[in-house]
């Protein structure tokens, strides 16, 4: 995948991919952004379960530029696969979704309607200041699933240590960074490093695999329409205890990363964007054992070290309940 810094680096990456007329998918908020490639067609309901329709606006395009955070970059990818035209993103959030040939689809009201794979990667431009302007909230969300990407990056099946590198960098970077963008949402050194720790822990995500923590957001946020990343922020610590049994030399090099005890330091970097437990967030606990027999059956959990059973996560999500 060619990855290039700066908006002005998008028709270079466009041109690499042979793509002169894109189907342009960006919601509302980034209808006026300035590129400096000419969209021939565009897409503005984000998120959105119409595949079929946003493909269809597709037709004559020879590639798809998507510009936001996980959704429109998700629908971006859904495009592809079902049109077999290369896609470029521009993110705006710290989510990652550039880096991996899957997504998941959601309606407008951010609920789970599907997904699939096969979207053909072609490139990510990285514009540190589409990100100035980022909520505190979002912010943290998105950064802590690219957290999450680093520490099951490490230890899901088939890590290896070209995202190993990757994780861990993207860890340290992601930790150190974070609290200043806190602090200062606008200060753009801060956010180009984290940016930075972003990008790594999408490359450490692309060539590894997600795992139990992921599993659990993924479940509870498909069927409640939650933000994705405050959820792997409440969950991650939950599933790092877990895997202290099955993976502690990879948890402990998770640890050094950070700068402390990898479950601690998890739980103070979530703490800076809000909810930190499923109940403020309303999730029902009398949907916890349905939401744990779900996530048991999802690839992240098959892909951890040692399986969780569903009553392994029933007892996880009650322990951040």
């Amino acid at each position: 995948m060619i990855v290039r810094w700066g908006l002005a680096a998008l028709p270079e990456v466009c041109g690499e991919l042979g793509i002169r007329a894109p189907l342009l998918v960006a919601g509302p908020r980034w209808e006026r952004l300035e590129l400096e490639i000419e969209p021939s067609a565009r897409w503005q309901e984000v998120p959105s379960h119409r595949i079929d329709d946003a493909a269809a606006a597709a037709n004559g395009c020879d590639g798809v530029v998507a510009v936001g955070g996980g959704s429109a970059i998700d629908l971006g990818k859904a495009v592809s696969a079902a049109s077999g035209i290369p896609l470029v993103s521009i993110p705006t959030t710290y989510a990652g979704a550039e880096w991996t040939q899957y997504f998941g689809v959601r309606d407008p009201q951010r609920r789970m309607r599907g997904g699939g794979a096969g979207a053909r990667l072609g490139g990510a431009v990285y514009e540190v200041e589409l990100t100035l302007g980022l909520p505190r909230e979002p912010t943290v969300g998105t950064a802590m699933n690219a957290l999450a990407h680093c520490a099951e990056a490490l230890y899901a099946q088939g890590h290896n240590e070209t995202a190993d590198g990757d994780a861990l960098e993207g860890a340290r970077l992601i930790s150190t960074w974070l609290p200043p963008v806190v602090e200062s949402l606008r200060d753009r050194r801060a956010r180009t490093e984290l940016l930075r720790g972003a990008c790594h822990a999408g490359a450490a995500l692309g060539g590894s695999m997600l795992a139990l923590g992921h599993a659990m957001a993924q479940a509870i946020g498909g069927r409640y329409g939650l933000p994705h990343g405050t959820l792997n922020g409440i969950c991650l610590p939950a599933a790092l205890r877990y895997n202290m049994r099955h993976a502690s030399e990879a948890i402990r090099r998770f640890g050094e990363a950070v700068g402390g005890d990898p479950v601690g330091r998890v739980q103070e970097l979530a703490a800076l964007g809000g909810p930190t437990r499923l109940r403020d967030l309303g999730v029902p606990e009398e949907d916890l054992r349905e939401l744990a027999e779900a996530a048991a059956l999802r690839a992240g959990n098959q892909a951890n070290p040692y399986p969780a059973t569903p009553a392994e996560i029933e007892e996880l999500l009650r322990s951040v309940w």
